[in-house]
C-alpha cells in the first residue's frame, strides 16, 4: 500500500458509500455521520467547515388509518423515523454557482432531504449556509400534483410516448431489500406522472380536521423555502389531511424520499437572436429517489459575483421527472460532451440497486425549451445493464472528448465492478472488463487521466489501482513513493472500511475516506476524536499509458525513485499542465505545485527540468534542450504571441515554485523597484515575471481603451447598453501609458491619446475627474506614481511637531489602478493584490495580444457575470479570511 504523504482525522465516521467529493475550487467535503465536514487539502489540519445535519420531521402527505400501520409496507416507514440524522450524498456543483463564484454542494440525508449550501464567505462563521430546500419544493409541486396520481381510476399507467419498460426481477433472500420494493413497486404502477396536467390542483378535505382515534395524521414539516425564487413552480396547499390507502402512502413517500444527488457542469447558453445579457447560465442537479424516479432541477447561476452580500437565494426551477428505474436509484453521475460546438449533448448515468443501469441523454435545444415537467427532455440512450440481483453501489463516468469516447465504470454491491466503452461518434458499446475486485461491496470509484487509470476502493478496506489500456484492464500497483513529502502525525493505522475515493482537479493527487477499529485504538485517547481519517496519496508516478522516455539527465535512481517512476512523474506534471491550458477549467494548481516543492528540496534538477520542457513546447512549439539561461530571451520574446492562460500559469510556477523562498511581499516590493533601479542585478525568474505581468496589463488596458472608443462610437451612446462592460480608471490608464512610454507597444499610446482626447470632449463624463484621487482616510490628494500603491499628501501629518510623517500608503486596484476604499474587496492567494474592479472575460480568452485593438467586436466586452479571475495569475478571487476560517487554496 502507498504511504499517505498527509491526512485529516475526523470526528465522526461515514455510513454510506462515495463519502468524499473533491470540489473544482480545492475544497474537500466529507459525508460524516450527522456532519459534513469540509476541509482544504493544502491545510488538512487547519481550519474546516461545518454542516450539521437537524432532525427531519416527515412531511404530511395523508392519513391512514391505525389498523393499517402494519401493512403495505408501513411499518418499516414508522421505523426508520427514530433514526439518528445521517448524510448520504453529497455533490459540490461546478465554479460559478455560488454568489462568490464559488461552489455550491447538495446535501441528501438518510431522511431523504436534500439541500444546497454555499461556503460563508461574508459570515466569519465554520457553518456553510443553507441556501435552498429542494425537499421542500419538490414536497410542494407533488402536492399541486396530487402526486401524480389521476382522479381517473381507469388511468393507471404512464403514457406510452413516456413510459420506460420495467423489469421484474426474482426474489432472493441475500438482498431482502429488493424483496421490500417489489412489493412497493406495485403502488407505483399507479403514478400517471406524465399525463398529469400541472393546473390540475388536488383538492384536499376540509372536513378532516377534527381529530379521529382511528386515524393516524402525519404532521407537516414547515420549513422556510425558497420557492418564492422559483416563479415557474405552481403552488399548492400546504396541508393534506385526506384520508389514503397504505399504498399510496408509501408510493408518495418513496417519491419524496432522495437517495443520490449529483451536479452537471455549468452550461451557458445564448438564445437566438438575444442579447448578452440573455444568456442562459444554470447547472442541472438529479435526484434520485426510492421510487426510481429522478428528478432534474435547473439551477440558475447568479447574474453577477460579490462578496458582501450573502443572503442571496439560487432560481431552482423543477425540469424534469424521468421513470428511470424500478426501484432505488443508488447513485448517479454526469458527463458532457461537445462542450465547444453548437449543440452540446448532455449525459446522465443512473444506477439502481435492482442492478440496472441506464444512461440518459439530453441536448441544448430540449433543455431550453419551455416545456411541461413531465414531458422530459431527457432519452433513454442506453441500458448499459439489465435487471439482476447485485445491486449498484458507485458509478464513475468519464467523457474524454480528445479521444471521442465514453468510459463508465459500475461498482457493485458483491465487490465486482464492470468497465463498458462508448465511441462517441458511433456510440456502440461495449464491456471491457468485468472483474471480483473486492469482497465486499465497492464504495468508491474515480478515472483519473481522461480515464486511462481507475482506482477503486471497498468496505474490505482495500485500495485498487487498475490502468485501462486499449481493450483491457489491468490492476497495477499504487505509487509507493512520494517526493519528499511524508506523513510526520502518529495517526493510527488500524482501519476498518474505506469509504470513498476522490481525485484532485490535476490528478496529481487521491483522497481516500477510513473508517477506524475502534476497538483497537486507545481507548483513552485515540478512539473518542478519531472514528475516521481522510489519507491523502501521490498519484504522479502513476502509469499512465502515455509516460515518455525519461530525459538524459535522470540516469540513475534517487532517493528511492527509480528512472522510470521519474519519467512518470515527469509525463504525468506535463499532462496536468496541458490540460490547465484551457481556459474553460478552473486554474487549480494546488497539486502540481506541492508536488514540485517536495521536488525541489530532495532534486531540484528535475523540477527544472520539467519546467524547462514544458516552456519551450508551450511557447516555442517544440523541445529546446537548452539552458534556462538561454531558454528566457527566447520565451520573452513570445510572450505577446501566446494565450493568457499560459502567462497565468508561467506567473504561478514562478511566485509558487522557483522564487518560493521569498515572500510574496517580497517579491511585489522588488517588481516595483525594478523600473526605479535598473542597476540593480534582477533574477531570472523575477525578470520572467515582470515581463510576464506586464504583458497582461498591456492587454487589459488595451481592451479598456478599446471598448471605451467602441462605446462611444455606438450609435446608442445616449442610453448604453447594460449588457456591455464598460472600464474604470481611464485616466490611471493613460498616465500608467505615459510613465512607461518606452516599453509599451505604440499600437497602446495611439489609443491613449485616442481615449484622452475624446475624455476631453465628453461633457459628462466623469472619468475627467479621477485624475486627481483623494485619500479615503484624510481627503488629500493622491498622485500616480505606481500601479501598486499610492502615498497620500495628508495635511494632518504637518500639525503634530512631535514627528512628520508621510501620508496614509494606499493600495491600489490591480484592475483599474484606482485606490482602493476600505471595503471588503477580491483577493488573489497568491499574488496577495487586491481588486476593485473585475478584469473582462475577453482578457482571459486571448489567444494572443490582438494586432488591431480598435477592430474587436462589441460581443467581447460583454459584462455578463465577470469571473472573478485575479488579472495577473488568473486563480479565482476570494474575499480575505482570518486564518482561523477555512478558505480555498487554488496554489
Amino acid at each position: 500500500m502507498a504511504s499517505r504523504f498527509q491526512e485529516a482525522s475526523l470526528v465522526t465516521s461515514p455510513s454510506y458509500p462515495n463519502a468524499v467529493a473533491w470540489s473544482s475550487e480545492n475544497l474537500i467535503a466529507v459525508a460524516a455521520g450527522h456532519l459534513v465536514i469540509i476541509l482544504n487539502p493544502a491545510l488538512p489540519s487547519g481550519p474546516r467547515g461545518l454542516i450539521s445535519i437537524p432532525n427531519a420531521e416527515p412531511y404530511q402527505i395523508g392519513k391512514v388509518r391505525y389498523e393499517d400501520l402494519l401493512t403495505g409496507g408501513l411499518l418499516p416507514s414508522s421505523l426508520k423515523r427514530e433514526r439518528h440524522p445521517c448524510v448520504r450524498s453529497l455533490s459540490w456543483s461546478d465554479l460559478g454557482m455560488s454568489p462568490n463564484y464559488g461552489c455550491l454542494l447538495a446535501v441528501c440525508t438518510a431522511e431523504g432531504r436534500v439541500k444546497l449550501y454555499r461556503p460563508p464567505y461574508s459570515d466569519f462563521s465554520a457553518d456553510w449556509v443553507e441556501i435552498a430546500d429542494v425537499s421542500d419544493l419538490h414536497f410542494e409541486n407533488l402536492l399541486s400534483m396530487n402526486f401524480g396520481e389521476s382522479n381517473n381510476p381507469s388511468s393507471t399507467s404512464l403514457s406510452k410516448k413516456d413510459q420506460v419498460v420495467q423489469h421484474d426481477h426474482e426474489d432472493d433472500e441475500r438482498i431482502p431489500i429488493l424483496r421490500t420494493r417489489k412489493r412497493r413497486r406495485t403502488s407505483l404502477d399507479n403514478i400517471n406522472l406524465h399525463e398529469m396536467d400541472i393546473t390540475d390542483r388536488a383538492s384536499c378535505s376540509k372536513q378532516d380536521n377534527q381529530t379521529v382515534n382511528n386515524v393516524l395524521a402525519i404532521e407537516l414539516y414547515e420549513q422556510p423555502s425558497n420557492a418564492h425564487h422559483c416563479h415557474s413552480l405552481p403552488k399548492g396547499p400546504k396541508k393534506c389531511s385526506r384520508e389514503i390507502s397504505p399504498e399510496k402512502y408509501v408510493s408518495r413517500e418513496a417519491l419524496l424520499s432522495s437517495l443520490s444527488v449529483a451536479w452537471s457542469s455549468l452550461l451557458t447558453f445564448s438564445t437566438e437572436g438575444s442579447s448578452f445579457e440573455n444568456q442562459l447560465r444554470f447547472s442541472l442537479l438529479a435526484i434520485g429517489s426510492k421510487s426510481g424516479c429522478v428528478s432534474i432541477w435547473k439551477v440558475h447561476a447568479p447574474e453577477s459575483y460579490h462578496i458582501e452580500r450573502g443572503s442571496v437565494s439560487p432560481n431552482v426551477e423543477l425540469t424534469a421527472i424521468i421513470q428511470a428505474h424500478s426501484s432505488w436509484v443508488s447513485t448517479m453521475s454526469w458527463g458532457i460532451f461537445g462542450r465547444d460546438s453548437s449543440n452540446p449533448q448532455m449525459l446522465l448515468v443512473t444506477g439502481s440497486i435492482d442492478g440496472s443501469v441506464k444512461i440518459w441523454m439530453s441536448n441544448k435545444e430540449d433543455l431550453q425549451k419551455s416545456v411541461e415537467v413531465y414531458t422530459s427532455s431527457f432519452s433513454l440512450l442506453k441500458q448499459v445493464v439489465a435487471v439482476n440481483l447485485v445491486p449498484v453501489s458507485t458509478l464513475s463516468f468519464v467523457v474524454n472528448n480528445y479521444s471521442n469516447a465514453m468510459h463508465l465504470a459500475i461498482g457493485k454491491g458483491s465487490g465486482s465492478f464492470e468497465v463498458w466503452k462508448c465511441e462517441i461518434s458511433t456510440r456502440k458499446f461495449e464491456q471491457v472488463a468485468s472483474t471480483n475486485a473486492h469482497d465486499q461491496v465497492v464504495t468508491g470509484l474515480a478515472w483519473s487521466y481522461d480515464g486511462r487509470c481507475l482506482y477503486s476502493c471497498s468496505q474490505d478496506n482495500y485500495v485498487r489501482n487498475w490502468i485501462l489500456s486499449e481493450d483491457t484492464i489491468s490492476e497495477v500497483p499504487i505509487p509507493a513513493n512520494t517526493p519528499g513529502l511524508s506523513s510526520t502525525s502518529d495517526l493510527p493505522d488500524d482501519f476498518l472500511s474505506c469509504l470513498g475515493v476522490a481525485l484532485s482537479p490535476g490528478n496529481l493527487a487521491v483522497a481516500l475516506v477510513r473508517s477506524f477499529n475502534v476497538e483497537l485504538l486507545n481507548q483513552m485517547y485515540q478512539a473518542r476524536s478519531q472514528k475516521a481519517a481522510v489519507e491523502f496519496i501521490w498519484n504522479g508516478a502513476q502509469q499512465s499509458g502515455e509516460s515518455e522516455d525519461s530525459s538524459e539527465t535522470i540516469t540513475e535512481a534517487i532517493l528511492g525513485f527509480s528512472k522510470n517512476e521519474y519519467a512518470y512523474w515527469e509525463s504525468n506534471l506535463l499532462w496536468s499542465l496541458k490540460e490547465f491550458t484551457d481556459y474553460n477549467k478552473p486554474l487549480v494548481l494546488w497539486d502540481m505545485i506541492a508536488a514540485m516543492l517536495a521536488f525541489k528540496e530532495s532534486m531540484p534538477e528535475f523540477v527544472e527540468l520539467v519546467i524547462t520542457k514544458w516552456l519551450s513546447v508551450s511557447y516555442l512549439g517544440f523541445h529546446a534542450d537548452i539552458p534556462m539561461e538561454d531558454l528566457v530571451p527566447k520565451i520573452s520574446n513570445r510572450f505577446s504571441a501566446v494565450p493568457s492562460r499560459l502567462l497565468h500559469i508561467l506567473n504561478v510556477i514562478s511566485r509558487r515554485v522557483m522564487l518560493s523562498e521569498l515572500k510574496t511581499e517580497e517579491i511585489n516590493r522588488k517588481l516595483q523597484g525594478q523600473r526605479m533601479n535598473n542597476e540593480e542585478e534582477v533574477d531570472l525568474w523575477l525578470k520572467l515575471l515582470q515581463e510576464s505581468e506586464r504583458e497582461l496589463r498591456e492587454r487589459l488596458v488595451g481592451l479598456s481603451f478599446s471598448a471605451y472608443l467602441t462605446a462611444e462610437s455606438s450609435p446608442s451612446t445616449d442610453s448604453p447598453s447594460t449588457g456591455n462592460w464598460h472600464p474604470a480608471g481611464l485616466a490611471q490608464m493613460q498616465q500608467w501609458v505615459v510613465i512607461n512610454h518606452d516599453i509599451v507597444v505604440s499600437q497602446l499610446q495611439t489609443l491613449s491619446l485616442e481615449v484622452k482626447s475624446s475624455l476631453t470632449r465628453s461633457s459628462n463624463s466623469t472619468e475627467t475627474a479621477l485624475e486627481e484621487e483623494n485619500c479615503p482616510y484624510c481627503a488629500a490628494p493622491v498622485h500616480f506614481h505606481s500601479p501598486e500603491e499610492a502615498i497620500c499628501e495628508s495635511p494632518h501629518q504637518k500639525k503634530k511637531k512631535e514627528r512628520c510623517d508621510k501620508g496614509h500608503k494606499l493600495e491600489r486596484c490591480c484592475v483599474s489602478m484606482q485606490v482602493c476604499p476600505p471595503t471588503p474587496l477580491w483577493f488573489c492567494k497568491c499574488c496577495n493584490r487586491l481588486t476593485l474592479e473585475l478584469a473582462p472575460e475577453t482578457l482571459f480568452a486571448l489567444p494572443s495580444f490582438p494586432n488591431d485593438l480598435k477592430s474587436l467586436p462589441e460581443s467581447s466586452f460583454s459584462k455578463v457575470a465577470l469571473k472573478p479571475f485575479c488579472l495577473f495569475c488568473g486563480i479565482l478571487l476570494q474575499r480575505k479570511q482570518p486564518k482561523f476560517l477555512l478558505s480555498a487554496s487554488p496554489v
